[in-house]
């Protein structure tokens, strides 16, 4: 990675009301149904893309060189982190005009009154305030350092966490991206400037989204994990929502605890739904190897047809086991035996990587 400077209209940082030591607020490590009812437009690839880096200065204010009129006439994916009409942080996929600045131009689209107003899926809302401009420093360590226009402040507090979740997840799409500082005007802020979240030195994923502390746990013996439900858009349309719970576990790879959270379900009054029915079960103990996690289930995974899992579960699976450190696909056999296909025609046999983009707005 370059020493040179990102200057972007871009935010990011994620805080948690509480850090916990080295942890953030969870503690968490870092690392990320019928087929009629999966959600739109779910592909899968091997990697994502950096961020691109520019040199300070580079951009041309107001005009457009001859290799700029060419990019804005080619699109890219990109994840905004959106606020849903319940509330929870939820990442929309866009094709957005291919750019140099990729962090900015994310960042950009999360402004109320920007470009992302003509885009918004039902329902959904952006969650900067009008007018927000930032400057964004990259390092060599993975950190962004976005430093925000006075517009920034004016948000209600009660979207302070909203707004750190969507900035932190938007930016750590990228991998060179890890950790995201914030500065107001030039100033390091330690805490949220309204409510006082607290900042620290930084933040990432690993301090969650959408937290659910529904639950009182004795947090030693627990982890932060990230698990994807499901909710509906108000057209009735299914989209994906990644929520934070603390889990008991004992040890940081405990695979098994984290399926049986998505057995559960989300918290009874979240509005959610989860895709793995109450009669699934795992037969042993996950199995890892190169990055690939085996699971291996009892017959109630499948669905009507013989050797058929739905398309929905396995995302369900897929996206939120492969938030957790090293997993970077996963496999699915029932009673030992594999040649499984989804209801899309994968074989989930084979390792199956995270979607490349989840929630592609297009309802």
């Amino acid at each position: 990675m370059s020493n040179k400077k990102v200057k972007m209209t871009a935010a990011a940082v994620l805080a948690s009301s509480v850090l916990l030591s080295g942890c953030g607020l969870f503690g968490g490590d870092e690392q990320a149904t019928p087929e009629a009812d999966i959600p739109k437009d779910v592909s899968y690839v091997d990697d994502a893309e950096d961020v691109t880096e520019e040199t300070e200065g580079s951009e041309t204010e107001g005009t457009a060189t001859d290799g700029e009129d060419e990019a804005s006439t080619e699109t890219t994916k990109r994840e905004l982190y959106l606020i849903d009409s319940n509330g929870y942080v939820v990442a929309q996929t866009f094709d957005l005009p291919k750019t140099e600045g990729t962090a900015k131009q994310a960042l950009e689209y999360l402004v109320k009154g920007g470009p992302i107003e003509e885009l918004l899926p039902n329902g959904f809302r952006a969650v900067l305030p009008a007018g927000t401009e930032v400057d964004v420093n990259l390092k060599e360590d993975g950190t962004i350092v976005a430093d925000f226009s006075d517009e920034f402040i004016e948000y209600d507090k009660n979207d302070e966490m909203k707004i750190l979740e969507s900035i932190t997840w938007t930016l750590t799409q990228f991998p060179n991206v890890k950790k995201v500082q914030i500065q107001v005007n030039g100033h390091n802020q330690e805490v949220m400037p309204v409510n006082k979240t607290p900042i620290g030195k930084g933040v990432s994923r690993a301090n969650g989204i959408n937290l659910d502390t529904s639950e009182t746990v004795d947090i030693r013996n627990t982890r932060a994990v990230t698990l994807y439900f499901v909710a509906e858009n108000n057209e009735g349309d299914p989209y994906y929502v990644p929520v934070t719970k603390r889990l008991a576990m004992e040890e940081s790879n405990d695979y098994t605890a984290i399926v049986n959270a998505l057995v559960s379900g989300p918290s009874y009054n979240s509005g959610l739904t989860k895709e793995l029915n109450n009669e699934i079960k795992l037969l042993s103990e996950p199995k890892y190897a190169n990055g690939n996690l085996t699971l291996d289930f009892n017959e109630d995974i499948l669905g009507l047809e013989e050797k058929v899992v739905s398309r929905a579960v396995v995302d369900s699976l897929v996206l939120t086991l492969t938030e957790q450190a090293g997993v970077e696909t996963i496999s699915i056999t029932v009673n030992g035996e594999g040649d499984l296909m989804a209801t899309d025609g994968t074989n989930v046999s084979e390792p199956v990587a995270r979607p490349e983009n989840v929630n592609t707005g297009r309802f």
